[in-house]
């Protein structure tokens, strides 16, 4: 049995082609059995079949195989069920030969509490507490409800039984093909499904309401939610209709299945889950409240549903070979997401927000301890920590710039032909490259091969000199370190006007760009510099046109001065100010450029007006704001002032009542800059907030505080909230608790921690471990303010334990440790964190913690350039005291 050990994929003496699967839950005392018959095909002559299970009951007795061309039925030998490598070893007395039999096992298991699995999730139904029983298997575990071959080239067909009491809703993947009543149960079989990966196998049982429409050529689709929400899922269906109908022109084939079902599940760990034919979700991210839910949960909803139902074609219909691939699923589905939102609410602005994916992509792809888009998966344990930002926002960034590079219409028709070719089976990304270099005549793999086989990004240096533009890749890192990687740059740059611009291919370390090849017009440097005297219009270079590459410009001074005018002028696109903004932020604290610089750039967005622009500013001025408390502490009134000052045009221009046609952002980014006003504590938003809140608690219908601008109340309430005056705190604690929308529960949760007082941060952090909150939502509290990190880092480490146990066999407890771990900035507190996982580090959290680490690090020798800046407290003093 030993040969079979620590190994990162199966054996393949035998192939799955079908499985017959039949599931009895008990959700009152929260266990399952099952009984399944696979048939298989035997490829090679074999003692043993080897297939994964984990967390089940399987006796020798219970299992059998039979040779198909003798219908000779034999027992194994021995059965071991190694738990660390999650595997089930079937060894038989004589050698199998190759052809087809079927396998027949019996078990049994637990539903188990940990949102993975078969497991259970709670809620009421007529004032009582009731179980349902859930299946999550992405990434690896299917296994912990039916032996089978996890992994997700295995693709069988399915047919699956459910016994489940008269009275409840149980679906599956397919249709309901025929149902028999038993005494107190019912007997459903399903249809069977058509070749899929085990991963996407799945079950929902409990009590439901749904909604219910369809699609122009058939296909019935429900949203199923607790019973009393079903208006609640009127607009995801609405969503979901005509997203099927958009994906079927788009990728030139119809959907596959006769149904979709979308269920709302109160207790799930990730926001969504693609499961072909019944897509589950977060209630937060299926249910939209016409009165309590805000324009941000609106928007969610609409891009989580596109994404999942994305995957019905790429992931689904056409399935990654292995999880080193996992981004051709992420990357394409987070990607189309937006196309489809762009395409229902064009009144959106979508694509500009799609920046947002970009920086968090870039954010990630800048620390040392990052990873390529592909990445090699040793063990299933390891596959949870890569579904992060560079699968799906780094992913979705470079498909956004071959698009671009290609041309959307020979992009679409290119993505169109490789679903057609791989349906039904399974591809790596070398044979999306084939496809689209096909389609397209361009060197799509050669071109793609640095962006997804090396991790980082490069940063693009350019100046100006002898009338030729100077441009100089090198690898970016966060740390200031140089790196050696090098790419094929797609490089867009445009001239004063986006009339005219360039577009090529950044090949070599460094290139040279004669500027009179694409502008008849003779430049000599100094005139690069905008000058206000006399009027004169200057002239500006920008990089990266609209942000569709994955990487950062960095500008010598005379350019950047010009880029600054530019901005304050209007003449750029939002998209563009938004770069240069993100850029300038990312060398800064890189240390390859000043904060005062920085910050004499921000000035320069004092009436920038767009969402995804101001949304990038208010997190950037958060930061700013954490590293001056550390490094400067006598100037942090100072900045704070300086973000006031900045952010108050648009807090003005804004209010805080929402305005008859006034556009989605606008609703969006008024609760941004009015939480911001509130951190930075700005005294009239501060008293406003306070008042409104309390009419708020008086009328939970109230005019005064509607769902856009509620998270900015709830912040500025627990802005002013100490260990002697705690009604913020005990209110916002009834909100909590009175409420049965989870989209208000997590607005609670995610501001309660802004309080300034360590006291109030421990109450707050001990409620998050209560039975009051559920495990899905607890690391929605662990935003705590500047004042209470430390005092988190001491509870993180007392509840260790307690913690580890409850969230460490999922991605959740990856959020524990980025949230308390990383905000610090200093040398010891790092030698800190390492002394206390010396003993305590596992494989699933090892890059994350490796991550919080380098985030350390970064933040402790920014603080320390801080510091040692010259001129620095002169210009935050001046900043401050301007009036914009």
């Amino acid at each position: 049995m030993d040969q079979f050990r620590g190994q990162p994929r199966l054996p393949k003496f035998a192939v799955p082609k079908r499985y017959d699967i039949r599931l009895k839950p008990d959700l009152t005392i929260c266990s399952f059995s099952g009984s399944i018959a696979i048939d298989l095909d035997i490829v090679a002559d074999t003692k043993y079949i080897v297939l994964n299970a984990a967390e089940l009951t399987v006796s020798s007795g219970s299992i059998s195989f039979t040779n198909k061309k003798s219908s000779k039925v034999v027992k194994p030998a021995t059965v071991d069920l190694i738990q660390e490598d999650e595997i089930l070893v079937l060894e038989f007395p004589e050698t199998i030969p190759i052809g087809l039999g079927v396998l027949v096992i019996d078990f049994e298991g637990i539903l188990n509490d940990k949102m993975k699995g078969f497991y259970r999730s709670t809620y009421e139904h007529s004032g009582e507490k009731k179980n349902m029983a859930v299946t999550q298997f992405e990434p690896a575990d299917a296994r912990r409800c039916f032996p089978c071959w996890d992994e997700p080239a295995c693709k069988a067909t399915f047919k699956i039984t459910l016994d489940v009491p008269l009275e409840l809703v149980a679906l599956s993947n397919m249709p309901i093909a025929e149902e028999k009543k038993d005494g107190l149960l019912r007997r459903i079989s399903y249809q069977e499904s058509p070749i899929m990966s085990t991963y996407l196998v799945a079950v929902v049982v409990g009590f439901f309401d749904y909604v219910e429409d369809h699609t122009s050529d058939g296909v019935k689709v429900r949203v199923y939610c607790q019973v009393g929400k079903g208006n609640q899922g009127k607009f995801a269906l609405d969503v979901a209709v005509q997203t099927l109908e958009l994906y079927k022109d788009y990728f030139d084939v119809p959907y596959s299945l006769p149904k979709l079902d979308m269920v709302a599940i109160p207790d799930f760990a990730a926001g969504a889950m693609e499961n072909y034919g019944l897509v589950t979700y977060r209630e937060t991210a299926l249910l939209y409240d016409n009165q309590h839910s805000a324009a941000a949960n609106k928007q969610r909803v609409a891009t989580v549903v596109a994404h999942e139902l994305a995957h019905q074609w790429f992931g689904n219909l056409v399935t990654m070979e292995w999880w080193t691939h996992l981004w051709l699923n992420e990357g394409f589905a987070t990607w189309v997401s937006y196309l489809a939102a762009d395409s229902l609410f064009p009144e959106w602005k979508i694509w500009s927000q799609f920046l947002h994916e970009t920086t968090e992509g870039l954010k990630l792809d800048g620390l040392a301890e990052s990873h390529p888009i592909e990445v090699d998966i040793n063990h299933a344990g390891e596959i949870d920590e890569i579904f992060d930002a560079i699968s799906y926002r780094k992913g979705a960034s470079v498909i956004r710039m071959l698009q671009s590079y290609l041309g959307a219409e020979c992009f679409q028709r290119s993505l169109a032909s490789y679903i057609k070719r791989y349906a039904c089976s399974n591809a790596k990304t070398e044979d999306l490259w084939s496809s689209l270099e096909e389609g397209s005549g361009e060197p799509v793999n050669k071109l793609m091969y640095s962006w997804t086989k090396q991790q980082g990004y490069p940063v693009v240096s350019v100046k100006i000199k002898d009338q030729k533009l100077n441009f100089e890749q090198s690898q970016f890192l966060s740390s200031g370190a140089h790196g050696d990687g090098h790419w094929i740059v797609p490089l867009t740059l445009c001239f004063g006007s986006y009339d005219v611009r360039k577009n090529f291919l950044l090949q070599t370390k460094t290139e040279a760009l004669d500027i009179k090849e694409f502008i008849n017009l003779s430049i000599s440097k100094d005139s690069l510099v905008e000058s206000r005297k006399g009027g004169r219009t200057g002239t500006w270079i920008k990089l990266n046109v609209d942000q569709t590459g994955f990487y950062r410009v960095k500008y010598d001074e005379e350019l950047a001065a010009g880029l600054r005018y530019a901005v304050e002028n209007k003449y750029l696109s939002a998209s563009d100010r938004f770069g240069i903004l993100d850029d300038s932020y990312a060398l800064c604290m890189a240390r390859q450029q000043s904060l005062t610089s920085l910050l004499t750039l921000l000035g320069a967005y004092r009436e920038e007006n767009d969402y995804t622009v101001l949304s990038n500013l208010i997190s950037i001025s958060y930061k700013v704001g954490r590293i001056a408390a550390d490094a400067v502490p006598q100037l942090l009134d100072n900045v704070k002032q300086f973000f006031i000052n900045l952010f108050q045009h648009s807090a003005e221009k804004l209010g805080w009542e929402p305005k008859a046609g006034e556009s989605h952002s606008d609703a969006m980014l008024r609760g941004e800059i009015l939480t911001a006003m509130a951190v930075f504590g700005h005294d009239q938003t501060l008293n406003e907030a306070s008042g409104r809140f309390h009419a708020f608690l008086e009328d939970r219908n109230t005019p005064l505080l509607p769902p856009d601008i509620r998270k900015a109340a709830y912040v500025a309430v627990m802005r002013r909230t100490n260990t002697t005056n705690r009604l913020g705190y005990e209110s916002l604690l009834r909100v909590y608790r009175e409420t049965d929308l989870s989209q208000e529960k997590t607005r609670v949760l995610s501001s309660l921690a802004s309080s300034p007082d360590p006291d109030i941060i421990l109450e707050v952090l001990n409620f998050l471990l209560s039975s009051e909150v559920r495990s899905q939502d607890v690391v929605f509290g662990l935003a705590v303010s500047q004042e209470g990190r430390e005092v988190a880092w001491k509870w993180f480490k007392e509840h260790w334990e307690y913690i580890s146990n409850t969230w460490g066999s999922g991605f959740l407890l990856t959020r524990f440790i980025s949230a308390v771990v990383s905000p610090f900035a200093s040398l010891e507190k790092s030698k800190e964190v390492e002394e206390f996982f010396a003993s305590r580090a596992k494989p699933s959290i090892a890059r994350t913690l490796k991550q919080s680490l380098e985030r350390v690090h970064i933040n402790t020798n920014w603080v320390e350039s801080v510091q040692n800046e010259k001129h620095l407290t002169e210009a935050v003093q001046e900043l401050a005291h301007r009036k914009y």
